[in-house]
């Protein structure tokens, strides 16, 4: 996870400085609290360093001279500007590295002198030398200054992750919250600690492993330096999402719950520094990989994939089901998806763009009873910690720094297609019957023109407030994959609320199945691509206004295009003030009920479902379906291929309206 790591804070890069003076020791510690390098004081933060856990850490309440900050602060509030962004790990507002005052002009920085007199300071010999003798890190270098103003807003948050990249050694964040307001514990923005399982293999090897529960909080404060040595595959953290206030009058008496921060890296020595080790910076990342390698940890991830092969009939979209495969399908299906005209028009669709969004697409009795049952579920409170939670049927997906939320897997002593042996769980039922059925493989076959070789479901449950997936790519030839939405709450930005209310109503009533579903289907048709078709540049500042508003809640899943190009860049950047937002956003689907989507998705194309923020208005939930399958022969009269080379990378700007289903709601085409 190492390009996480790479930029989860910064977008900066180690960059050319013009040299500087430096400070010496005594002005250096003139800039500090009085008493701060007393050797006493220092002897006890070294002490508590040292008896610190889940790993060793450190943090230093009134680190610098009061009046020194409270003036940077100001400087910072009035002066320094900063850019939105958005990944699968964070949502934050940052500056730019502060290693580049040195090259502004001098008019620019005379706005900015007590900033640049903190940035001497923390880098100076006198606090290096403080920092090393606590960490016992050895020489920290005063050349290659790290670091980054960063805004956490209600709503912003940086997920798991640890630190490690390049030359990296120590990693602190010093607190600028307002002085005058003290941040309380319960507006979040902690810096958050996890506890590393040590696994010991069948080879005597031990992996190292985050648990998916935190073991230290740590609230912020002002004036206030929180710090530990980066250690690959050990020093795990994540910054709690800043909750929002209940309303615009109280968030306004508390001072906006802003977070703002200086957070950067302590460096290796660099060439020419005391301390300096040629090749020790190339052995550093080598090590940290090795280390993060030993054990082969990914033997550990959960939930581990489970294709389970099938037999593979021939493809064929003119041979018609039998009574018994309908019967068996009408169970669960609503009526319109079965009709040859809305096969083919499926059909035709998914040929031309690689994705589809099937709205409603279970039966209403089967709908009812499976809406009820995961209501139900959901207002029954959850443990907080993982092992409570894993004495019941639901497991908990780690480690954290890949993944973290709820999964049931099919029960594969149970034989399927069998009595109702399911009936206490629908979603078991989903799992365990209809998904991996012959009957559904068939119809999705047909629907999809791929001949399916193996399939692999996962029900799935992401807390609010807790839970997500960060983004990953896969290896190989290119794979079906479904999701279909189970989240029996509205109100997470996708469809219209009162659209989705009056269909479920219509879904109720069985008006979804009359008249061969065509007037509900171009409703819904239309309903969300739409948006589409008006300037991306109109619909981002829609959805700005509609997060100002109601506040994103999270919870879509994403799938964007992997930048090879950018090496040196968080690949899964998807919203940025930079004027990029969104171009590489391949398919985008909110937390929905009983939608299905499709995607014929490649090697290239990374995925992840966003973090769901508490303010959601529950949890979400899914069932995920993986298919193994054999590149359908294109028979096009001109020879050309219609879904390119690279599955879901093909969407366009095109729309269409089909009979009882949608081309993706909310995408964003490549």
């Amino acid at each position: 996870m190492k390009r996480k790591a790479q930029s989860q804070v910064s977008d900066h890069k180690p960059m050319k400085k013009k040299s500087k003076i430096s400070l010496s020791n005594e002005d250096a510690k003139k800039r500090f609290r009085k008493g701060l390098f007393d050797k006493d004081v220092l002897n006890k933060y070294t002490q508590g360093y040292a008896k610190s856990t889940p790993y060793k850490h450190s943090v230093i309440h009134g680190l610098i001279d009061d009046t020194l900050l409270r003036s940077v602060r100001e400087e910072i509030k009035n002066n320094v500007s900063f850019t939105p962004k958005e990944t699968d790990i964070y949502k934050i507002h940052q500056s730019g590295d502060l290693a580049n005052l040195d090259g502004l002009d001098d008019e620019a920085l005379a706005k900015l002198p007590s900033l640049l007199a903190l940035r001497d300071a923390m880098y100076s010999q006198a606090f290096r030398d403080y920092v090393a003798h606590i960490t016992g890190c050895g020489a920290l270098s005063g050349r290659k200054t790290d670091m980054a103003i960063n805004v956490y807003t209600p709503g912003c948050y940086l997920l798991c992750h640890d630190d490690v990249i390049g030359s990296r050694k120590v990693s602190y964040i010093l607190y600028l919250t307002d002085p005058d307001i003290p941040w309380k514990a319960e507006w979040g923005g902690a810096l958050r600690l996890f506890p590393v399982r040590m696994i010991k293999n069948k080879d005597g090897q031990v992996a190292k492993t985050p648990s998916p529960d935190i073991s230290k909080v740590i609230p912020p404060a002002w004036n206030q330096l929180s710090f530990f040595a980066v250690q690959p595959g050990e020093s795990f953290h994540d910054v709690e999402e800043v909750y929002h206030a209940q309303s615009k009058e109280q968030l306004e008496k508390e001072g906006g719950r802003v977070r703002m921060a200086i957070s950067g890296w302590f460096h290796i020595p660099q060439i020419g520094e005391d301390g300096y080790v040629e090749g020790a910076e190339e052995k550093l990342a080598k090590n940290s990989g090795l280390m993060q390698l030993q054990g082969n940890p990914d033997q550990y991830d959960l939930p581990q994939l489970n294709p389970v092969a099938v037999e593979q009939p021939q493809l064929s979209s003119q041979e018609e089901f039998d009574e018994a495969d309908l019967e068996f399908l009408l169970k669960y299906m609503a009526p319109t998806y079965l009709t040859p005209d809305t096969l083919e028009q499926i059909s035709e669709q998914f040929d031309e763009e690689s994705t589809i969004t099937l709205p409603n697409l279970l039966g209403k009795k089967f709908a009812k009873k499976l809406k009820d049952y995961v209501a139900a579920q959901e207002s029954t409170p959850l443990p907080e910690d993982s092992t409570e939670i894993e004495k019941g049927p639901w497991r908990v997906a780690k480690p954290p720094h890949k993944h973290r939320y709820l999964y049931l897997q099919a029960d594969g002593s149970k034989k399927k297609n069998g009595a109702a042996s399911t009936e206490e769980s629908p979603i078991k039922e989903l799992l365990e019957e209809f998904l991996p059925s012959s009957q559904f493989r068939r119809w999705l076959q047909i629907a999809t023109n791929c001949v399916i070789e193996s399939h692999d479901f996962v029900a799935r449950r992401f807390r609010k407030g807790k839970d997500y997936t960060l983004a990953t790519g896969h290896e190989g030839k290119p794979r079906l994959e479904l999701s279909l939405g189970i989240t029996p709450t509205t109100g997470w930005g996708g469809d219209d609320d009162e659209d989705a209310e009056k269909s479920a109503a219509e879904e109720e009533n069985g008006e979804s199945g009359k008249s061969n579903g065509k007037a509900k289907g171009k409703a819904k048709a239309t309903e969300a691509p739409t948006k589409n078709k008006k300037g991306k540049k109109q619909v981002e500042e829609e959805e700005d206004e509609e997060e100002q508003e109601a506040g994103e809640v999270g919870g879509h899943e994403v799938y964007m295009a992997g930048d090879d190009d950018a090496a040196d860049e968080d690949a899964a950047i998807y919203k940025s003030g930079g004027g990029d937002d969104g171009d590489n956003i391949l398919f985008f689907e909110a937390a929905s009920w009983n939608k299905m989507s499709l995607v014929l998705r490649d090697s290239g194309a990374l995925k992840f479902v966003k973090y769901v923020s508490r303010r959601a208005p529950g949890d979400r939930w899914d069932i995920s379906g993986t298919f193994e399958v054999e590149e359908p022969e294109d028979d096009d009269e001109d020879g050309e291929a219609q879904n390119g080379e690279n599955g879901v990378g093909v969407l366009d700007d095109t729309e269409e309206e089909w009979n009882g289903f949608s081309s993706s709601s909310d995408s964003d085409s490549d």
